[in-house]
Formats: C-alpha cells, structure tokens, sequence
C-alpha cells in the first residue's frame, strides 16, 4: 500500500509527538480498561490525534478516511479473498491434508521449526497480510490437531512471514530499499537469507516456547468444517471423509494437488517481482500477463476459482456446498475488515500529520554508526506511522546521499538495517497487528507480548545481523 508523507508537519515537533502518544494511550485504554470495541476506539484515537496535531477537524476526518479506504482497497480486499480461499481449504478437506502429513512427518519437538520453513517459503514474495490470510488455516488446523500450544505453533510461522518480509529481496519491501539505495539485488538476497535464518529460529521457534507460556490461549473456532463450535476432531474427520454432511466433501484432494494450489498465489506473485527486477522496461505482451496475474489481488482471486474447480471439486463439493463455502467465509471477517480499516486510518492520520518527517529531520546527521542509523530511522518511523512500508521508503530516502559512499557489501547490509528496523514493534496503528490478534482470538495486551515481541525480536537480530556480517565483508 503506497502512502505519501505530508509536505509539512501541521504543528510543532513537541505537539506532534505529544499527540502521537496520547493518541496511542488513549486507544489502548478504551480497549483494555472500558472494552470499547477496537474499530470504535481506533476511530476516535486516529481523529483525536488529527485535533491534537493542529489538523482542522475537518482535515483530520478526511485523513482518517482516506486511510481507511486504502487500506480496505488493498489489504480489505485480500482479506475477503484470503477467507474464501481459506474456507475452501478446509471445507474440501485440502487444509487436513496438508495438516495431517505435517503433524504425521514431524514430531511435537520439530513441528514448530517446520511452521517456521513453511511460513518463510510462503512469505518470500508477498506483502506479510496476503502471507497471514494463506497461513492461517495451517496454523489454526495444524494447532488443533497436533494439541500443541497456539503460539508454539503461530509464532514460529508469523517468524517466518515477517522475516522475510523485511529482509529477503524479491519480497517488494526490500526491493523498494534495493532500488532506492542502487545495492546490489545479489548480494543483498544473499546475505538477507544468511540474516533470515537465525533470526526465524530465535523469534519462532524459540520464542513460541516462551510466548506459548506467557499466552495460554485455546485454538481460536476458525475454518472448522463443522456445524458447531465444540465440534471435536474425530466428528470433522467423519464428514469430511463421506460422514453424514450431505455439503462436506467426499473425499479430500491429493497432497501434491493442494500444495499446487496454496503455492499458486505465491509462484504468480514470485513471477512478477522477477519479472521486474530482470526486465523493468520490458513491454512485451508476455510480461504485461505476468504483471497482471502477478497483482496480489489478481493472484488471490485466481487461488480462489482454481480451489474451487480443483480442490472443491476435487473433495466432491458440488455447487451448492461450494457457494455456501464461500458465502459462510465472509460473515466471520466483517469485524476483521473495520479493525484493519480503521488502523490504516489511523497510520494514515500520523503520516499526515507529519510526523515521520520530523523524525527523520531528527535524525539525519547524527554521528551514530551508518548501520545503527539506518535501523534507528528505519524503526522510529515504523513506530510512528505503522507503516512497514513508509518506514522503508522514508528512510531509504534520507539515506540514499549516504550509502552513495559505501562500498557495495554494506549498500546491501543498509538495506538488511532499513529493513529490520521497519518491523521494530507492531502495536496498535498497525493494520497488521489487528489481523494478528482477531485471527488467534486473543487480547490486545496479549497481542502486545507475544506478536509485537516477536516483531522487535526479529528487527534487533536482523540489526544484530547485519553489524556481524559487516565485520567480515
């Protein structure tokens, strides 16, 4: 989702962070300590802030909306593909055959390391909400079928998302730093996946051990077959396998079927970020198709007819079970929808404000070490707006005259420093950290010690990272 910076702070430096501050605090107590729903107390936060900043009141609502629509036009409209397309996957008995063969292959001691393998390769070439939407159904099947703690199986996966989402070119937040900083793609790739590695280890599988006992929460009721919410395992095996369930599936899809399937997204989104980096200016008609099937939104629809035809189809759904699969996916992601659209309205109202700008103002021509820096704006600007992607713009902007004078090794070692410190600390004007906690089912200050952990754990390896590579090269 692309977003510009304001032209102008609309206040001074102490009132914009003032603002930005008690607007976070305010929004965090109206949902801890009075349960005001989060789409009402974000909504009153994002225009609460807009006041405080010296917006007009008019002003502050436009911006607060704007943001809401864009998000809704982007990351919305994947959500409401990603459900259908997750509902399917289960309904037709695909996600269990997946789920099965991982819980089968791995023992309780590995399993969590293969969800983090198997979010990594999901995540590499798409933006972190498309890579939840598809994983989701793994981690909450896989969860409950294994009896493994939740966040002993999410954390591990959402690891590997998001690592890959700041650190591993072609995924297309790297790629922004790749081109603005002219480092070399190569190199960078490289040293992103030697980066990526430990990092996915601490802040998945290792941390979930943690996270799993400091968040004690049961698998959340989501893409069960079943008709009611306590329907156990043994009885959603029954009716996906011929039971009584006259809409379930006959019989489930192939293994290597449904891996094509989950993975078509994915290889279509691949295809063109490999497509522009070998050839931008081509205008041939071949990759103007792969631009086009590459599009998120496009490669997403397309996952969800091909899981119709194939997988639907596949798992003996005639058309009536399929249009009620697809028709009972959408209801449950309606509050999912608002939370997300009204954090994106909240992010947009703090990037209008201008606040970014006087943090990069800030620190720009600070003596700090060139990599430390890198990550401090990279990260203060994440926390700021919410934004992964304006904290990678940003800060790949103001520190482009400086990696002018780096050698070509620590160019593509800036880019890993931009890229960690754009995930530093996921919190409430994220619209990411919303997905998060409506889809585990848990609480905002559950969310804040396991997820938003895990985000800050990822961005200080990844920094930590790139200082020991840039000791050797």
């Amino acid at each position: 989702m692309t977003t510009l910076l304001a032209a102008e702070p609309t206040g001074s430096t102490s009132q914009l962070v003032i603002a930005a501050l008690v607007g976070v605090a305010v929004i965090i107590a109206l949902i801890t300590w009075l349960d005001v729903h989060p789409f009402l107390a974000l909504s009153i936060g994002a225009v609460g802030v807009g006041f405080g900043a010296g917006m007009g009141a008019v002003d502050a609502v436009a911006s607060y909306t704007d943001g809401f629509g864009s998000t809704m036009g982007s990351v919305g409209v994947l959500i409401g593909f990603g459900a259908m397309f997750g509902k399917l996957l289960a309904d037709s008995g695909g996600a269990d055959s997946v789920v099965d063969t991982l819980v089968d292959k791995s023992s309780p001691r590995t399993l969590p390391w293969t969800m983090g393998l198997v979010g990594a390769v999901i995540g590499l070439p798409m933006f972190f909400e498309i890579g939840v939407v598809l994983m989701m159904p793994v981690i909450v099947l896989v969860a409950r079928r294994s009896g493994l703690p939740l966040m002993r199986i999410a954390m591990p996966a959402l690891a590997g998302l998001s690592a890959m989402h700041g650190l591993v070119p072609p995924h297309p937040g790297p790629l922004v730093a790749v081109s603005a900083l002219d480092a070399n793609l190569g190199l960078t790739l490289a040293f992103g996946v030697l980066v990526a590695i430990p990092t996915i280890i601490v802040a998945g599988p290792l941390f979930g051990i943690l996270a799993a006992k400091w968040v004690d929460v049961p698998v959340p009721d989501l893409f069960s077959t079943g008709s009611g919410a306590g329907k156990d395992d043994s009885s959603e095996k029954g009716d996906r396998n011929g039971g009584s369930d006259a809409d379930g599936p006959v019989e489930r899809p192939g293994l290597a079927v449904t891996i094509c399937t989950i993975l078509l997204p994915v290889v279509l989104m691949l295809s063109k970020a490999i497509g522009e980096v070998v050839s931008p200016d081509s205008t041939a008609a071949a990759k103007s198709i792969v631009d086009f099937v590459g599009e998120p939104a496009v490669a997403l629809a397309l996952a969800v007819v091909v899981a119709m035809l194939v997988l639907g189809r596949g798992g003996g759904m005639d058309r009536r079970a399929l249009q009620k699969s697809a028709e009972s996916a959408l209801p449950p992601i309606a509050g999912i929808l608002l939370i997300v659209g009204a954090g994106g309205g909240f992010k947009q109202v703090l990037v209008d404000t201008g606040i970014a700008d006087v943090i990069a103002d800030a620190v720009e021509g600070s003596s700090l070490p060139v990599l430390f820096l890198a990550w401090l704006v990279a990260a203060l600007i994440r926390v700021a707006t919410g934004s992964a992607t304006v904290a990678i713009v940003t800060a790949s902007g103001i520190l482009a005259p400086v990696a002018a004078d780096l050698s070509t090794s620590h160019t593509s070692l800036m880019v890993l420093a931009i890229g960690s410190g754009s995930l530093f600390l996921s919190h409430v004007n994220d619209a990411g950290f919303w997905m998060v906690k409506e889809y585990l089912g848990v609480t905002v200050g559950q969310n804040l010690k396991t997820w938003s952990v895990l985000e800050c754990i990822i961005s200080v390896m990844g920094l930590a990272g790139a200082l020991a590579l840039s000791v050797f090269v």
